[in-house]
């Protein structure tokens, strides 16, 4: 199976919009969120990337020691 020319270039154009996007978005939470302050445009945006950080598991300093043992 062949892909033509132009669906190669629309994958290509693709991918690096959505790589930076993702880059904007990680830019966008170690300038403001990352840092305890509030986002100036959209505030909400600021409040959904600390809400979805607070949900993701992390490891506690106990439990980091536990699994360097173990």
């Amino acid at each position: 199976m062949s892909y033509s020319e132009e669906s190669k270039v629309l994958f290509v154009v693709l991918a690096i919009l959505l790589s930076l996007a993702v880059s904007l978005v990680v830019a966008l939470y170690v300038a403001y969120p990352g840092r305890g302050e509030k986002m100036p445009i959209a505030p909400w945006i600021g409040d959904a990337m600390g809400k979805a950080v607070d949900a993701a598991p992390t490891l506690e300093d106990d439990e980091r020691d536990l699994l360097r043992l173990g």
